[in-house]
């Protein structure tokens, strides 16, 4: 079966020019596209084999063709480089390349550091073997924007939200997976797509695989992008209290009291108790279960009141009930500093002064 790599021979095509132009040698005008090769795993296949001819010595330059690269989209690029080296009667003749339409910056760091040569449709070209050495870099196209909504949807939320709370340490994805509560096939899945976003990086191969989280700000901003975006039952009500001062110490009180779970404080007042900014808030929200607000309301005597509202209800699942915590001077359950920072991102009054202190000093990122 042919490769898929192997239509794109105009991407060949503005590699062999550009390697002329930079090396003054000449490529041999035979291709051999999908070569075959045998290692120890089996069969294999190498995209394209080129010769150069030059006065020092003829190279084989084994080339392996990948539409866009990211950092680990390149990894198993070379690794496939890797094991034609090995299995190749050219030996140190061989020089491994890289092409694609587009190589991220990471891709490209991550290429040099491996001495493998590259190009992509920018006209960058490095190649450094022996006698010869190329670096062009330029700016290219951006690549298409790699669409990251689908990664704060359900169980990859989870993923998400652990992966912040981790704080940027090495990880792997069974420990992942259990803070996360979900299964490690979806924190495999969503890992991946953090990594070619680049918002994570990997280090070891198999069980002795671990990540961290390299762009906390990145990945959280994208985050906040979607949360603005989503749509969920919030209703209003009102609850009679002697001092609006001690309306989280009302609710919690009645909450303890029928031993309800599943509950959090989130929003203006909860932010400021874990982060002081604001001299006073009067409305409490509280996360609770899908289709539980009734309930909750009942059980809190709350009055359903569009107008002059204290407490409104927010149902959810998933993500938003993770890392739940009690502050040490209020004995409630509060939602992690994550959903609190996105729950302040509304624009209502001062939630975005106080959106920005709690980033500063809680999140820290």
């Amino acid at each position: 079966m042919p490769s898929p790599s192997i239509p794109n021979e105009p991407l060949v095509d503005q590699f062999v020019q550009a390697f002329e132009d930079a090396s003054k040698a000449r490529v041999s005008h035979a291709r051999q596209f999908d070569v075959p090769f045998e290692r120890t795993g089996g069969a294999r296949r190498l995209d394209l084999l080129l010769r150069v001819d030059s006065p020092h010595e003829d190279l084989y330059l084994a080339v392996e063709m990948i539409r866009e690269g990211y950092p680990r989209d390149v990894r198993n690029a070379v690794w496939q480089l890797e094991e034609y080296r090995l299995a190749s009667p050219h030996g140190s003749q061989v020089v491994p390349v890289v092409l694609a339409e587009h190589l991220s910056t990471g891709a490209r760091e991550s290429l040099r550091e491996r001495n493998v040569a590259y190009f992509d449709t920018s006209g960058s070209l490095y190649l450094n073997h022996g006698q010869w050495l190329i670096h062009i870099e330029r700016a290219g196209k951006p690549a298409p924007p790699r669409r990251a909504s689908s990664l704060f949807t359900g169980a990859r939320e989870q993923v998400v939200h652990a992966l912040l709370q981790s704080k940027q340490a090495w990880v792997s994805g069974q420990e992942v997976a259990k803070s996360a509560e979900t299964s490690t096939y979806t924190v495999s899945l969503t890992m991946q797509e953090l990594e070619r976003l680049e918002w994570v990086e990997s280090q070891g191969i198999g069980r002795n695989l671990r990540r961290r989280l390299a762009q906390p700000g990145k990945l959280l901003d994208a985050w906040s992008e979607a949360w603005r975006k989503r749509k969920e039952s919030r209703t209003r009500w009102y609850m009679y209290t002697h001092n609006p001062d001690n309306l989280l110490l009302a609710i919690t009180n009645k909450l303890h009291r029928t031993k309800l779970s599943g509950w959090a404080f989130t929003g203006t007042a909860a932010a400021n108790v874990i982060a002081p900014l604001l001299t006073s808030v009067d409305t409490a929200e509280v996360i609770v279960p899908l289709g539980h607000a009734e309930r909750y309301a009942d059980t809190l005597e709350l009055k359903q009141a569009d107008k002059g509202s204290n407490v409104v209800l927010v149902e959810r699942s998933g993500a938003s009930l993770l890392f739940c915590q009690e502050h040490p001077e209020f004995p409630s359950c509060f939602a992690s500093p994550f959903i609190q920072y996105l729950d302040l991102l509304d624009g209502r009054g001062r939630n975005k002064e106080l959106a920005a202190h709690v980033r500063e000093f809680i999140l820290k990122i």
